[in-house]
């Protein structure tokens, strides 16, 4: 918390600063202009121009250095407001005053193994939780590591990354800063992508050589016009001048097509070089950092200054669309002509490189958002992983529950299943997704929300939160159905972690206990791992058939003084309390 507080006193006192030398290069901009057109005035009326050139050109000279100056200041206080935003999100974040960070709402998706039961997309979910990409594709990388299980070796790799990147607050912070004073969206990054794979445009050798061969001719002729004064020389420049824009106007169809797909992404293009740049410019020492680093080139084919020299182009064709520029510059130059071809080189060479070079930012965001989680929650341990699926925790909890309340247990799944009882609000449901949440987290390469863990990463298969679908004219019950059979034919294929959170409430009492136990019995045969939580007591009794697969564990509920007291506590055992019936009464419904 302190870092994020010392870093908005910091940044707000530079935005200050920055305020109000914008201002003062404003008015400076304003005097010069005014000063220049006092000049103009003079020059005019006193007639005397050869005495007024230095003063004016001194002016312009000036003006130019203010516009620059102005272009740096404005980059600063955009940068140093953003930084204060950053922090202040970071703050209110851990503050639990709300989050501005995006939800990935998006990929929310109810068929999903787990992500829809375990809140892994939506508001106050995982996501959102761990979510500090700006770019679309970092968010989109995101999603993914959260919806995959990652082989071990590759987590091994993402651990250390995330390690790294934990480590380096104030470049992660530059990162994000850049992503988000310009951000893309869908729409830019796919018409980006899309210009990257449509083929280059061949220019033939004609056409290339008249657009050379035009302004050398138009300059040659102005020139001898200058030194000869002979009037036929000016006419040819006229005759010139006009075949230089008919040649251009020859090109206007792909010129502007061209120029219709880039207009949208070029300052974004620009914004993806600045954090490229950065990604070049950072000393990394984690493998997978440098694997990701690489992406962007070896040597002279550095991707920043390749893209660099593409949002110049793309920034040059997009003047096509001002007609007093165009005819000028096409007019005398052929301009956009040999922009075009400049673009259609470039596009040949590098744009097959455009989705990798997007691809390695967006990787770095996702690592960023591992590493920013980890270096809000210190306390939270690297899982070592194992290959003999063993999966133990020390101190689990939900890592989105408030830390200064929830409780932390310790579990080892030996045996691998788990029949979970308690009564209403002990804590069962809490329980299944904070082992679900961290068991994705382990798959993603992210630190969990627990002292310590040993963990073999495994699919997770989830039934907890299934729904009606009117659209789908599907039933509660036999969603649930359906959701089974997906997890009994997963289990054919390969062991996985399974939670279970009261099946078959959609049936009767005995129907329920039947299939329960079937249910269980099946978890038992398919080397399922996981738990299973219900309020049926006869459910249990099934462990002692299944001794070395089975084991009963509960959350108890203490009614004292005509109260409730919950202590979220994991035991071994079947629960005997309840709290039905004394609620009922209590609050008078019977």
């Amino acid at each position: 918390m302190d870092f994020y507080t010392s870093r908005v006193n910091a940044f707000s006192a530079e935005l200050s600063k920055y305020k109000k030398q914008y201002n003062a290069i404003s008015t400076a901009r304003f005097l010069v202009a005014v000063a220049f057109i006092i000049l103009v005035y003079f020059t005019i009326m006193q007639g005397a121009v050869s005495g007024y050139i230095i003063p004016a050109l001194l002016l312009i000279v000036i003006f130019i250095v203010l516009l620059r100056l102005h272009s740096a200041i404005v980059f600063k206080k955009q940068r140093a407001a953003t930084l204060v935003a950053v922090n202040e999100d970071e703050i209110n974040h851990l503050l639990r005053k709300g989050s501005n960070f995006y939800n990935g709402k998006e990929f929310a998706d109810p068929k999903h193994p787990y992500s829809h039961d375990l809140d892994i997309f939506g508001d106050n979910s995982l996501y959102q939780h761990l979510n500090r990409t700006e770019t679309y594709r970092g968010s989109q990388i995101l999603a993914d590591r959260l919806l995959t299980l990652l082989p071990q070796t590759e987590i091994l790799k993402v651990q250390e990354a995330v390690k790294e990147l934990a480590g380096k607050p104030e470049w992660r912070q530059e990162i994000q800063m850049l992503g988000r004073i310009k951000k893309d969206d869908g729409n830019t990054y796919n018409t980006l992508v899309r210009w990257s794979k449509t083929p280059a445009v061949a220019t033939n050798v004609l056409s290339t050589a008249l657009a050379v061969a035009g302004p050398l001719g138009l300059a040659a002729c102005f020139a001898g016009y200058l030194i000869t004064g002979n009037g036929e020389l000016l006419s040819a420049c006229t005759y010139i001048f006009s075949f230089n824009l008919l040649a251009a106007m020859a090109k206007a169809k792909a010129i502007k097509n061209e120029a219709a797909g880039t207009t949208a992404v070029n300052e974004i293009v620009n914004q993806y070089r600045l954090i490229i740049n950065s990604i070049e410019q950072q000393d990394f020492q984690s493998e997978k950092l440098n694997e990701i680093k690489s992406k962007l080139g070896n040597g002279s084919t550095s991707a920043g200054g390749l893209i660099k020299k593409l949002a110049v182009l793309f920034g040059q064709l997009d003047t096509v669309a001002n007609v007093f520029v165009a005819i000028l510059f096409n007019g005398l130059f052929q301009y956009h002509v040999h922009i075009f071809r400049a673009l259609q080189v470039w596009k040949k060479n590098h744009a097959a490189q455009i989705p990798r070079w997007l691809d390695a930012i967006a990787e770095t965001e996702a690592l960023s958002s591992l590493a920013n989680f980890s270096y809000n929650n210190s306390g939270y341990a690297f899982p070592e992983l194992n290959s003999g699926y063993a999966i133990n925790f020390k101190n689990l909890a939900h890592p989105l529950l408030n830390p200064l309340k929830r409780v932390g247990n310790d579990i080892a799944f030996t045996p691998g299943f788990t029949i979970l009882t308690g009564s209403n609000m002990s804590g069962k449901s809490t329980f299944l997704r904070s082992l679900g949440i961290n068991i994705v987290l382990v798959g993603a390469g992210a630190p969990v929300c627990a002292v310590a863990a040993n963990v073999h990463p495994l699919p997770v298969l989830v039934s907890m939160r299934l729904s009606d679908s009117l659209s789908d004219s599907e039933s509660y019950f036999f969603a649930e159905i359906k959701r089974l059979k997906f997890i009994m034919d997963e289990l054919d294929s390969k062991r996985s972690f399974v939670l279970l959170d009261e099946i078959l409430r959609g049936t009767n009492s005995d129907d329920k206990r039947t299939g329960t136990i079937e249910v269980v019995k099946k978890m038992v045969q398919k080397q399922a791992i996981g738990a299973i939580a219900t309020h049926d007591i006869e459910v249990c009794n099934i462990a002692e058939e299944y001794p070395e697969s089975l084991i009963n564990r509960c959350f108890e509920v203490e009614i004292a003084n005509n109260e409730l007291y919950f202590d979220y506590t994991l035991r071994n055992g079947i629960c005997r309390n309840k709290s039905a019936t004394f609620l009922m009464k209590k609050t008078g419904v019977i």
